[in-house]
């Protein structure tokens, strides 16, 4: 009974040490992935404030591109509202 204690003992501890590694492993992981984010938002928000490769015009112009598509499909269904139906 005794040597079967010892290794329970010893498998305790060795899972113990183990998920404190990997705790600490997915706690840097979430650190570094935070860290990009932050690099990806502010380069985001650089290129719409700054005009650098994407602008805000640019952007409601494709918009209002599909907008426009949109209801041309309405007119030719027969549909003749002026604005389509939005779903929620």
């Amino acid at each position: 009974m005794d040597g079967i204690q010892t290794l329970l003992a010893i498998v305790i501890v060795a899972l113990t040490i183990l998920l404190v590694i990997v705790g600490v492993q997915v706690i840097l992981i979430l650190i570094d992935l935070r860290r990009s984010i932050k690099r990806l938002n502010s380069i985001l928000e650089d290129s719409v404030i700054g005009g650098g490769l994407l602008r805000p015009e640019k952007l409601t112009g494709i918009l209002e591109m599909f907008r426009k598509r949109k209801k041309l499909e309405m007119r030719e269904k027969g549909n003749f509202d002026e604005d389509p139906p939005t779903s929620n």
